[in-house]
């Protein structure tokens, strides 16, 4: 049986998005229908409308929702209807990295996530009208009131903690937190520097608190943001607006460099002052370098054993990950919603507009209870 939604699409490159009515055809037996309740709007999102990810369009986008299942597929176990759920990003589930814990990796990570469509190629959403309508964005295209997921990126989460702001824990803060936890494995006492404090980065910052990092150094323009970092674990700021020599200002706080730099910011800039600031042995993270960034290095200046990192997805299991950060959250240890500002679903547009203008960290859509 199929089920009507309303989703907001974009049509080509940089337009605004249109609330319009969908079909979702009933789930396969590996799918899962999920009420939408809340979704994070996330840079990825504003990358692909801006097409420098170039996915295609027409599209449903979004992939930081929340829900509760309405309706399972015949092999579905894990979660059953009434259920709440985080969604995450999509994978194979066959591949090597998959099959060893490293699913962000996956072989098939553009086909699953960015192809607008399953992995077979196929497309379970539609409109009226003859052209085709991309989605299975991050395997769940969450800017609709219903979404069509997978089993492998629906995760069961608490239904004591609100699902209105756990969204952002599927990709945004799963990232930040991720590449301090799991992919560099930060441990007690080292040094850490931070490179962009939007949300990923503030994530990183929380998790490197978690991690009993001995320093933690936030690097950003805006000062507001800074001074949040400062709340939420930062051990010392850089406002990069009024210090142009960044790798002096971290080495004036830490002589011998830093152990670990997470670049969140995708500014060549920062490439070379991580890298100039790097203790020997440390390591570079990186979540959000393009093609279109620039950003290249002269190898010469890894040669005490320095490394450069390209993380995806915080390299996290998202099963395992979430509930570990709403476990954090419950224990007073990662106030991410400190970070949530609130738009109705309708209100897509203006949050958009909001989140590039810098007035908010993490835009979460919610959606109006069905009437059904």
């Amino acid at each position: 049986m199929t089920k009507k939604a309303q989703a907001a699409v974009i049509e080509r490159t940089d337009d605004p998005f249109v609330i319009q009515d969908i079909t979702l055809d009933a789930p396969r037996p590996d799918e899962v229908i999920v009420r939408m309740v809340a979704t994070g709007i996330c840079a990825t999102d504003a990358h692909v409308r801006q097409q420098s990810i170039p996915a295609p369009l027409p599209a449903i986008l979004g992939h930081e929702g929340a829900g509760v299942v309405e309706r399972v597929g015949s092999a579905v176990t894990h979660v059953k209807a009434g259920d709440h759920v985080v969604l995450s990003f999509h994978a194979c589930g066959q591949c090597k990295p998959c099959l060893s814990s490293h699913a962000a990796y996956c072989d098939k990570v553009w086909e699953a996530n960015f192809a607008g469509a399953r992995l077979d190629g196929s497309t379970g959403i539609r409109r009226e009208g003859p052209d085709r309508l991309h989605a299975h964005f991050f395997g769940q295209s969450s800017f609709a009131t219903y979404a069509l997921a997978h089993q492998r990126n629906t995760i069961k989460v608490p239904s004591d903690i609100p699902l209105e702001i756990l969204g952002p824990l599927g990709c945004g803060m799963q990232t930040g937190a991720g590449a301090i936890l799991k992919a560099l494995k930060v441990p007690v006492g080292a040094t850490v520097a931070i490179f962009g404090v939007g949300a990923v980065g503030l994530a990183a910052i929380m998790a490197a608190r978690i991690a009993d990092a001995m320093t933690v150094i936030a690097i950003d323009v805006n000062a507001g943001r800074l001074e949040l970092a400062g709340e939420l674990g930062a051990t010392h700021v850089i406002n990069a607006a009024s210090n142009k020599n960044i790798a002096a200002a971290i080495r004036q706080i830490e002589p011998r460099g830093i152990e670990f730099v997470l670049d969140t910011s995708g500014r060549a800039s920062n490439l070379d002052a991580g890298i100039a600031a790097l203790a020997p042995m440390g390591h570079f993270g990186f979540v959000a370098f393009n093609d279109h960034s620039g950003a290249v290095v002269d190898a010469s200046r890894l040669t005490l054993g320095q490394t450069l990192q390209g993380i995806i997805q915080g390299d996290a299991v998202p099963a395992l990950m979430i509930p570990e950060l709403i476990g954090l959250y419950r224990s007073g240890r990662f106030p991410f919603d400190r970070l949530i500002t609130f738009y109705d679903f309708a209100d897509i547009n203006q949050a958009f507009e909001d989140v590039a203008a810098g007035r908010v960290i993490k835009a979460v859509l919610r959606f109006k209870p069905s009437a059904e």
